[in-house]
């Protein structure tokens, strides 16, 4: 029976939602943060539903406890005064879910059903050594070879304690990779710690990752843990790594060099095991030349780079995808058997996607939602797919075909192509960014 901790200085509170959970659950009870605390040093929980406003330390201090736990139970936060500001604060502390006062039980317990759900699965998610080299991974597709490539050399540093720097454009899906690295490496049963560096305003960067103590600032009026130790023992995800300011930068490089925080506020250094994963889609060492980026610091994080091609550079990958998240879509709208026409695929498979992955995944979701069939044709894409973008071509090591202007140079350039890749037709239709349908096509059946 999978265990519940109810934190509330309510005496009643406690006592009836404790009442109504004791048949499925096993129940204990806390009437503050610091008697939960005792508490759950002694005994693991499964999950906690903790009070927002109690004397002494507050539910979301609470929350900041139990998040580092080892076993990371699920939390459930609590309150009389329910407003969206509180709500989006309580998440950002780690909670799975928020209930407004008085409190529904036939609510609460679908909504802790539902979190204890999704902590099992994630607790059972397979860890062998076949699951851990598959090609399709969660929402990671890896049909094409540069797809695979990049996967593989995810799979070689995973186990190490390197750190990493993942570069792609936006969209590309950097956060997965990063997620995939974690749950390949030793530190899969921690906490994966993802952090969007560009949505945290610069003026609180500093203390949502290391943290604060009380007086640290106005409004500091108990000591908040920061990410790093709730990825202490696991993998920090620091997403658009550029967008911390020069300050920060300077703490995250001494904690590089001594593995120790220091929270805002203290004088005492907090030694921590924590792997540092990485991601930017800008130029980091165009930055450092400029001075907007430490260019120690960028050496520091760039010990391993992977970079994660941009979907006209994995055309392999844009049908499987496709069919991925149609499939996907259709599940969550009730639908079944939606397919996507022959030529609509080829447009697919053939169009720019400036925005990649998530581009994609927001047309199928599109498509699936305002479909008038249970086949998606040509008349599901609008004027973007019809559009002829500018021919691509790079410099004199690749190329890249997204549009043919002309005959005569369309067929100059596949054969310049073919002929570079030593005659492998898959290889020149994968360097040109077209399908090699699309290549046998224009070659007239060649």
């Amino acid at each position: 029976m999978e265990s519940v901790l109810i934190v509330d200085d309510e005496k009643n509170t406690r006592q009836g939602l404790g009442m109504a959970l004791s048949e499925n659950y096993d129940v204990s009870c806390a009437a503050n943060a610091d008697e939960a605390l005792r508490i759950m040093q002694a005994q693991q929980f499964d999950a906690i539903i903790t009070d927002l406003r109690m004397s002494g330390k507050s539910g979301l201090n609470l929350i900041d406890e139990a998040i580092l736990m080892p076993n990371k139970p699920v939390c459930i936060m609590m309150t009389a005064y329910g407003n969206i500001d509180v709500a989006v604060e309580a998440m950002k502390h780690g909670a799975s879910d928020f209930l407004t006062k008085p409190i529904d039980i036939s609510r609460l317990e679908a909504v802790l059903a539902r979190a204890l759900k999704k902590r099992r699965e994630k607790h059972s998610e397979p860890r062998t050594a076949a699951a851990k080299n598959q090609v399709f991974d969660s929402e990671i597709i890896a049909a094409s070879d540069v797809m695979k490539n990049v996967l593989a050399q995810a799979l070689k540093v995973a186990p190490t304690k390197a750190t990493i720097m993942i570069t792609g454009e936006t969209g590309t899906g950097k956060e997965l990779v990063a997620e995939f690295i974690h749950r390949n490496s030793p530190r899969k049963d921690a906490n994966f710690v993802p952090v969007h560096c560009a949505a945290i305003p610069a003026n609180l960067i500093e203390s949502e990752l290391f943290g604060y103590e009380k007086g640290a600032f106005t409004g500091a009026s108990s000591r908040k843990a920061g990410r790093f130790e709730a990825a202490n023992g696991g993998t920090l995800f620091l997403d658009e790594i550029g967008e911390i300011d020069l300050p920060t930068q300077v703490k995250l490089l001494r904690f590089l060099e001594t593995r120790k925080i220091e929270r805002l506020g203290s004088v005492e250094e907090t030694p921590l095991d924590v792997r540092l994963v990485c991601a930017t889609n800008r130029n980091l060492k165009d930055m450092a030349k400029s001075g907007d980026f430490r260019e120690d610091l960028y050496y520091r994080l760039n010990v391993v780079e992977i970079r994660i091609p941009p979907l006209r550079e994995r055309r392999q990958d844009i049908a499987p995808l496709v069919n991925f998240y149609m499939e996907k879509y259709a599940k969550e709208n009730g639908a079944k058997n939606i397919k996507v026409s022959p030529k609509t695929m080829e447009i697919l498979e053939n169009y720019s996607w400036k925005g990649n992955i998530r581009e994609l995944r927001n047309f199928c979701e599109n498509a699936v939602v305002l479909r008038n069939s249970d086949t998606i044709g040509e008349s599901s894409l609008d004027s973007r797919f019809f559009e002829a973008p500018e021919p691509e071509i790079s410099d004199s090591d690749s190329f890249k075909l997204t549009t043919f202007d002309k005959k005569e140079n369309e067929l100059a350039l596949i054969k310049k192509a073919i002929e570079k890749c030593g005659g492998n037709k898959t290889k020149a239709a994968e360097l040109l960014g077209i399908s090699r349908r699309t290549l046998h096509r224009k070659l007239g059946g060649d």
